[in-house]
């Protein structure tokens, strides 16, 4: 007689947990059609008009280090070419 109790128990919980993830969706959709009516600036990273709410790229500085490093690589490439098209 327990054991029919707890199964019943169990399929409820699963029936809750299906519920509690429809409502969350209907709410999300909700508050995207709030915000899409109401002109607001933001839902979920995107403007009303689609584009994105964080579209200015930030500066990217490169350390003086960091450039010679690239140039040293970029001089070690062409040194390998120059090499296999001298051995042609």
């Amino acid at each position: 007689m327990r054991r029919d109790w707890r199964v019943r128990i169990e399929e409820a919980g699963v029936e809750v947990k299906e519920i509690l993830l429809q409502i969350d969706r209907e709410i999300a959709q909700l508050q995207r059609a709030r915000a899409l009516l109401k002109g607001s600036t933001a839902v979920n990273g995107f403007h009303a008009d689609g584009t994105r709410k964080h579209s200015r790229k930030k500066n990217r500085h490169l350390t003086p280090e960091g450039r010679k490093r690239i140039a040293e690589a970029q001089k070690r490439r062409w040194e390998k070419v120059r090499k296999a098209a001298a051995g042609k």
